[in-house]
């Protein structure tokens, strides 16, 4: 039967920064912020009414599903009590 070797070298624990190492310069945050901005595509009135018009649907509806739960919920826990 063939054994296998077990490597007893230290590992790093992980990346050593050196303190005396320059640092990148960086960008400005609000070029950044700028850049980003301009990557958004944003929709267009029809869209946006479309959209938001089932927002509000949907919410409405949920929330007379969730009324309608709490009236059965409380009804039966009236019959109980």
């Amino acid at each position: 039967m063939a054994e296998a070797t077990v490597n007893t070298a230290e590992k790093p624990a992980g990346k050593q920064k050196d303190p005396k190492a320059p640092k990148p310069a960086k960008k400005s945050w609000f070029k950044g912020l700028k850049a980003e901005f301009s990557k958004i595509i944003w929709p267009d009135k029809e869209t946006l009414f479309k959209e938001s018009a089932v927002v509000v649907i949907v919410s409405v509806v949920l929330g007379v599903v969730i009324a309608l739960v709490d009236m059965v919920i409380r009804a039966g826990i009236n019959v109980l009590v």
